[in-house]
């Protein structure tokens, strides 16, 4: 009984996070509207895989080494910040090109994006390691930190999935093709601004 309280809070805090839309929700969300379903169901195991590495650097103490050599976060801050200004970029240039969308990317590429997208963003650590410090035991056992990486795993996979899913609906997808150069040029600008914003941050 004493485990499942930690769990259920891992979980409630996990799902808070996951459900505020941020990169990984506009990369996911993205692909499944310009793409496919099938593309953006790939990049969701990327996430997962993401979210399972934040959960183990949570697990073994994350932040006691960004704490100690703060340059580690701070080269880490740099890299994700460039890399989802990047992803800003390309989406703003792609929104003078006419013709139609191009065609879904590779399952091995959607879940690469998902992957580098899901790490390129440090906070992900300091939140599941404050996280694991708030919600779990002072020593967890292995089994317990395994349990609520699990669970962590197992929320990003479902919301993701199910955000993939409502995106693509005929309905949505009409809707983006409609609106296609002025949604990308928002989620392009989000992007952007989220990485100039991790790359000033302290």
């Amino acid at each position: 009984m004493n485990a499942v309280q930690p769990l259920l809070a891992v979980a409630a805090l996990w799902t808070l996070a996951v459900v505020t839309p941020g990169p990984n929700f506009l990369m996911a969300a993205g692909i499944a509207a310009r793409e496919s379903r099938l593309a953006g169901l790939w990049a969701v195991p990327g996430i997962g895989l993401g979210t399972m590495i934040w959960g183990i650097s949570a697990y073994f103490g994350v932040h006691i080494l960004f704490a100690a050599v703060p340059w580690a976060y701070g080269g880490l801050k740099l890299f994700g910040g460039f890399y989802v200004i990047l992803l800003g970029i390309r989406l703003l240039r792609s929104t003078g090109a006419t013709g139609p969308v191009p065609p879904p990317r590779a399952p091995g590429s959607a879940m690469w994006l998902g992957l580098i997208t899901s790490l390129s963003n440090p906070k992900s650590a300091l939140f599941a390691a404050s996280l694991f410090a708030t919600a779990m035991p002072a020593d967890p056992s292995l089994s317990l930190g395994l349990f609520a990486i699990a669970v962590m795993v197992t929320i990003s996979l479902v919301w993701y999935s199910l955000v993939v899913c409502v995106v693509s609906t005929g309905r949505m997808a009409r809707a983006y093709q409609r609106g296609r150069r002025w949604i990308d040029r928002l989620a392009g600008g989000i992007f952007v601004l989220f990485g100039c914003r991790l790359i000033a941050s302290r």
